[in-house]
């Protein structure tokens, strides 16, 4: 049964035919345990929209709002207007969107390289690298301050992350409390990576260079493991205890190849474990692979 989105049907015939059914029944699986459960994902290629599940819907976003936060800063470099190359000494003090002072909790961050930094000048450009290869909290925080949410706002604008939204840094929960939250959509996460993809959504080389360091993430606990070992992947995935999501470009071929590439992302919000999630999100990206152009060819 194809998808009856008006547009996706010809992109999704070069599928195989029972790729919306799949996907649907292992959604069907999960909230039958757990019918809370909020469950997205969108899987496109260039063409268009392949197939999806509220795609529209928001969720918040972990640190996938890094993926957007870094392309910025990159993309201000580009301009001239940053310089990756300089260095800023690491801290633990940040300022709310609503003005208090506050900190990143060490115990909370999934990366000790940026810790063992502490007090020392670091490239801008390392920051970025760690707020996406380990993610990186503290990185985080210190890339936003020099890059500022207005250029992350017209990141998700120029890409038409449509549902996408970085208003304030990691662990500021005063703006939380005042209802200032990061929030993403699958279809909204997808049409970043899809821009990086076509070299659009910077410069073709900055596009490259993004990607690679998003091919370079070492957190690999849910599209990547769905996938053959050694299957070329740039994403940025998140998680908090009641939220795990993954976005995803895919190239079948290999990191320079862009034919038959796809793009996935997946998010599960609600009270769940989240190995449960994680195995959801492994399970619809390794039924996508099975089941794209060739894929019976495996």
């Amino acid at each position: 049964m194809k998808p009856e989105t008006p547009g996706v049907a010809a992109v999704a015939d070069a599928w195989t035919a029972d790729l919306h059914d799949v996907l649907t029944a292992l959604v069907a699986e999960e909230l039958s345990a757990a019918a809370h459960l909020r469950i997205s994902y969108e899987l496109a290629t260039t063409d268009g929209v392949v197939d999806a599940r509220q795609p529209d819907l928001q969720h918040y976003s972990a640190s996938t709002m890094k993926l957007p936060l870094v392309l910025a800063a990159y993309r201000l470099h580009d301009r001239g207007t940053l310089d990756l190359d300089s260095t800023l000494t690491v801290h633990n003090s940040f300022t709310s969107r609503t003005g208090e002072p506050y900190a990143i909790d060490p115990d909370e961050d999934s990366d000790p390289e940026v810790w063992a930094r502490f007090g020392q000048q670091v490239p801008l450009r390392w920051l970025c690298r760690r707020s996406i290869i380990r993610s990186s909290n503290l990185a985080t925080n210190l890339v936003a301050d020099a890059v500022g949410f207005e250029a992350v706002a017209e990141v998700i604008a120029d890409c038409e992350a449509d549902g996408v939204q970085v208003v304030r840094g990691i662990e500021d929960y005063a703006a939380q409390r005042a209802g200032i939250s990061n929030l993403v959509t699958v279809s909204g996460l997808n049409r970043i990576l899809l821009a990086l993809a076509t070299g659009t959504a910077a410069g073709p080389e900055t596009c490259a260079a993004v990607l690679g360091v998003l091919a370079d993430n070492e957190v690999d606990t849910d599209i990547r493991p769905g996938l053959p070992a050694g299957t070329w992947v740039a994403h940025k995935n998140g998680w908090v205890s009641d939220g795990v999501l993954d976005a995803a470009l895919v190239r079948p071929r290999g990191g320079d190849d862009p034919r038959d590439q796809f793009v996935l992302s997946v998010a599960i919000s609600g009270a769940w474990p989240n190995e449960r999630s994680h195995r959801l999100i492994q399970r619809i990206a390794g039924a996508v692979w099975q089941r794209r152009p060739g894929g019976g060819d495996d």
